[in-house]
Formats: C-alpha cells, structure tokens, sequence
C-alpha cells in the first residue's frame, strides 16, 4: 500500500512539473524582446546588439528555469551566441512585476553572414528531473546591414625627400677691403693682398653673378665722422675697381645683367661693439667702460668724445679703428649645376650600366627619378640609386615605386615593396617609410596593422600628409573609427574616393545631412562613381527622404548597373520594398 503511495505522489510531482512547464512556455508567448540595433549591424569585423527581455508577471515559477536560447541562421550555417537564464528566486516580485533582463552580444562577421536571421528559442526546465519544454523559435532580427563595408580602400605611394634642389641657388662671396683713416681710395697694397689675389681670381673665373653688395662704413673718430660722404665713397671705390676689373678680364655682355648695390653706414655702433667683443688689446673690465658709454645716452658724437677719456684709447684707435674703415663686400654668384635633361641622360647610363654611379651624386641620382613618369624606369633608378649608398631614402623610394605599380594592379609588387621597405625601416623608421609599410599591410588586408604604422606616420610635405590622411580615413573606416576617419577624410586631397569615404563615415558617424553633402562633392568629381549616389541614397533612406531615395539609387544604378541587385537586398531600403518609385528605380 505504501508503495502504491509513493507511485502516486511521483507520479502527481511530474504531472505538476509538467503543467508548470508548459504554463511557462505558454506565457512565454507574451514575452516582450527588444534587440537593439534592428536589424543587426557590423561595425569593423564585429557584429554587437543588446537583446532586452521582459517577461511576462507570475511566468516563472518556483525551482523552475527559463532560459532564453539565441541563435543567428544563415543559409545552411547556425551560431549558437550564450543563453540568458530567468530563475524565480532572482526575481522575488515576478509575481507582480515583469522580470527584465538585458544581455550584449558580439559574432564575428563573414560576408555570408548578411542574409540571415536572429532567432530566439525559450526553454522551460525543471533542473530537479531535467525536464524541459521548448517554444517554437522567433525571428527576432532579419540579417545585418553592411553599410561600414562599402568603405574604399585607399593607398599611398610615399618618396622621401631625394635632397636635391634643382632651383638657381645663390653662392655668396665675401671680401673686405681696408682704407686709411679718412680717405677712400683702394690702396695698391690692398689690391695686391692675399685678400685682393684672391678677389681678382674670383672675377677672372667669370662666374654667373647676379649681384654685388658692397657696404662701406668708418670709424667713430672725428676724422672719418665728420665726412659723412666717406662711408659712401668707400663702396663706391670698390664698385669702380669691380667695373674695372671684368672690363680687363672682357666680361662684355655677361656685366649687363650684374646688379651693384652700395650702401653707407654713418655713426652706427654697431660695428664697433661686434670688433670689441672680439678685442682681446684690453680685459673685459676695460670693455665694459666702452659699452657702457656706447649705450648711454648722447649723440654719437658726445658718446665718441666721452671714449676720447678713457685711458687705453690710443691702444683701441690704434688697433681697433682700423678694422671699422672698410668696404665690406658680397659677391652673389649662381652655383653651377647639371641641368635636368643632363641629369636624366646619366641616370638612365647609370641604371643601365653604361656609365659610372660616380658621375652623379646620390642626390642628383634620387633626383632623376622624379623626371620621368614610368615607373618601369623610376624602379630601374632607385635600384642603381640603392647599390650606389643603400641609403634609407633609396630603398624607401624603391618600394614606393613598388606601392605604385600595386596599386596599378601588379600583383607581385606589394611582396617587392615589404622587402625594400624593411630595409629602409632598418636604416631609418621616418615617416615616409611607415606611410608605405601602411599602403602595404593594408593590401595584405591587416586594417590594424595598417592603423599603427599610420600613426608613425605624421610629418612631411603638405601632399604626404593629405596622402596618409586618405589611407587612414579608409583604415578608421574599417576598424570603427568613424569621428576619427571623418577628421581624416577630410584632411586628404578631394579625390571621388576620398570624399566618399568621408561620405560614409559621416553616414556612420549618423551626421547624415553633411554625409549628403559629400557623397554629392564625390559624385561631381566623378560622375560615374555609382557608390556616391549609392551612399546619398542610404543617407536619403536614414533621413527618411523618399524622393531622394529612388532619385539617388536611379543615378547609381545608371552609373553602375551592378547596384541593382545589392540595392534589392541592402536592408537599408528594406521599408521601400512595397514602393513602386523603388522598384522602377531597379528595373
């Protein structure tokens, strides 16, 4: 009889088990999911949303677990993503109010991933007797938009500077000629100095000059301050025996085109003060009684009286004096250099063997590059340029070259440019070397990888800096840096592609009026570029304006017919399905 009693008493346990199970289940019909953002998005690799519960009051039950079960289907592929358990005893007033939970989730991204489902399953179970009782599943979340992998990549060619200036570069020349206190005629012995030799030598050479400065100035004494046409006088000595001299050496025509510029300086001090810093006739304490009448106040001619005073000023007039009575001359003369058609012809003999590396410097050899636009033979330079001083600059440019002829489309050239620009990197880890090794890692598909070099990257020209700026902009794009790569693209040269992406990170950054404004700045650099009235349209659609929707995707997929069939399925326009205006737009 007691056996009987115990057989029954089970038996009611798991019948009333069971009841409670699939009251649960049956309320559960009434649970309220929120997933946010809906539908699903990715964002760099990552697809994330948060999935809130409210359940139902009085669902769950004592000792019982409801568990929340997520899945994403996609074609025949499934991922299970972790549960999210309700237990009675978490929740005290379940009885009279909902209980709430809110879970973030984040799945990995793949292209096939697009088209799919998010789906619930909730499971009632008794952990008690390991009973359980399942509800249908619920779509909950239709597939994923990939707005954030229509982003462009964008790559850059970055050359160091090759250090070579192909402008008129001015040499100067200097000459100081000496005369005696108060007069202002070039003495023979002046003219026949190491000095004068050395200044006739130089105007007998017959160099290209453009001008010919010459300053005369005196001394403070009375003698020459009273002269005031003395100074003057003085350059204007040394102006005529210029003349005479490129007469005797038949200058003819090539005088015409040199400038003289003489200029007098009276009753200035400043000649004085730098010759007495340089004085070692007296001691510092004897130099300071000078300044200190030299600055003071007075005109000059009170202030040279008051040196007149100053018990060593004989030794000064006598030694110091003289070196202030000059003319002091500037010869500006052109530096001679190759011109560029020279330059080019040696480089090509020096790249193909047939004359010496030695004939050109490295400069004039990384120069020559820059005069031709085949890349064939700016490879065929900076290979001669990296044997010639294997220097940094040349392997950088080298596998600059090789960024460009990947970016052309050669497929071997990304493998060549990693070789040369490791090595630079070696030698030097400049700016330029990290912008290219970002243009490389890029190509290889490594988006971070390409985000750290391109933060070693900052420095150089105005077009280095828009070059780097157009790659990250594309790089902060793909990694979910939208504010940053809105900076960034804004910062690169206004190419289709550039304002594109800024486009797009705008849309992504949700400034979708100013995102409008560049996709439309896009498409007036290229009209054909279907992808910016794509993006206009997705903006349009955000903004939830209809008109501008069918107008934009009208001209894209006028431009680029393959749009039609990624328009049909972008999520993005999912609520324009039914819209007759959509679907004659993708006809």
């Amino acid at each position: 009889m007691r056996k009987l009693f115990y057989a029954i008493a089970f038996f009611g346990v798991l019948t009333f088990s069971g009841c409670a199970l699939n009251q649960m289940v049956k309320l559960a019909q009434d649970q309220n999911l929120t997933v946010t953002p809906n539908p699903l998005e990715v964002h760099a690799d990552t697809v994330s949303f948060e999935m809130s519960a409210n359940l139902p009051v009085k669902m769950l039950k004592k000792g019982k677990v409801y568990t929340l079960n997520t899945f994403y289907k996609y074609g025949d592929s499934e991922s299970a993503l972790e549960p999210m358990e309700f237990k009675a005893e978490d929740y005290p007033n379940a009885d009279s109010q909902q209980p709430k939970a809110s879970k973030t989730y984040t799945m990995a991204y793949s292209p096939a991933m697009k088209s799919g489902n998010l789906e619930v399953q909730g499971v009632a179970s008794d952990p008690k007797n390991g009973k359980s009782k399942e509800s249908a599943r619920l779509a909950v979340a239709p597939g994923v938009i990939t707005t954030s992998k229509l982003v462009q990549p964008v790559y850059f060619a970055a050359y160091a500077n090759h250090g070579y200036n192909n402008q008129e570069e001015l040499i100067p020349t200097k000459v100081d000629f000496f005369f005696d206190q108060g007069r202002s005629v070039l003495k023979y012995s002046e003219q026949t100095s190491a000095r004068g030799k050395k200044f006739n030598a130089f105007v007998a050479e017959k160099n290209v000059t453009r001008t010919v400065t010459i300053t005369g100035t005196h001394s403070p004494e009375g003698a020459e301050r009273i002269n005031d046409k003395l100074a003057k006088d003085r350059a204007t000595a040394i102006a005529d025996y210029y003349k005479k001299q490129m007469k005797k050496y038949d200058y003819k025509g090539m005088a015409d085109s040199i400038e003289f510029i003489t200029k007098d300086i009276v009753q200035d001090w400043k000649a004085f003060k730098d010759s007495l810093a340089l004085y070692d006739g007296i001691d510092s304490e004897a130099k300071s009684a000078y300044l200190d009448v030299v600055n003071g106040a007075g005109s000059f001619e009170e202030k040279e009286d008051q040196l007149h005073k100053l018990p060593n000023y004989n030794k000064v007039l006598r030694e110091l004096y003289p070196k202030l009575r000059t003319a002091k001359t500037e010869i500006l003369t052109v530096k001679e250099k190759k011109t560029d058609a020279e330059i080019s012809v040696l480089s090509k003999g020096i790249a193909g063997g047939t004359v010496s590396a030695d004939t050109l410097s490295e400069e004039e050899l990384l120069y020559s590059a820059t005069l031709t636009p085949s890349l064939k033979e700016k490879e065929a330079i900076y290979l001669a340029a990296t044997k010639k001083s294997g220097s940094w600059v040349a392997h950088n440019n080298l596998g600059a070259v090789y960024v460009a002829m990947a970016i052309e489309g050669d497929a071997s050239a990304g493998s060549k440019a990693q070789a040369q620009l490791e090595i630079a990197a070696n030698k030097n880890a400049a700016p330029e070397v990290h912008a290219n090794l970002a243009s490389v890692t890029l190509m290889n598909g490594n988006a971070y990888k390409a985000y750290e070099h391109l933060g070693k990257a900052s420095g150089g020209s105005s077009e280095m800096t828009q070059g780097v700026n157009g790659v990250k902009g594309a790089v902060e794009i793909m990694i979910a840096k939208y504010p940053s790569a809105v900076s960034s693209a804004s910062g690169a040269e206004n190419t289709a592609v550039n304002l594109f992406n800024k486009g797009l990170a705008q849309v992504l950054n949700k400034d979708y009026q100013n995102a409008m404004t560049s996709f439309k700045e896009a498409a007036s650099k290229d009209s054909n570029m279907g992808l910016a009235y794509y993006g206009a349209a997705i903006a349009s659609a955000r903004l939830g304006k209809d008109a501008d929707v069918i107008e934009n995707l009208t001209n894209a997929v006028k431009a680029t017919p393959s749009l039609k069939g990624d328009a049909l399925e972008d999520l993005e326009f999912a609520k324009y399905a039914s819209n007759e205006g959509f679907r004659n737009a993708l006809k």
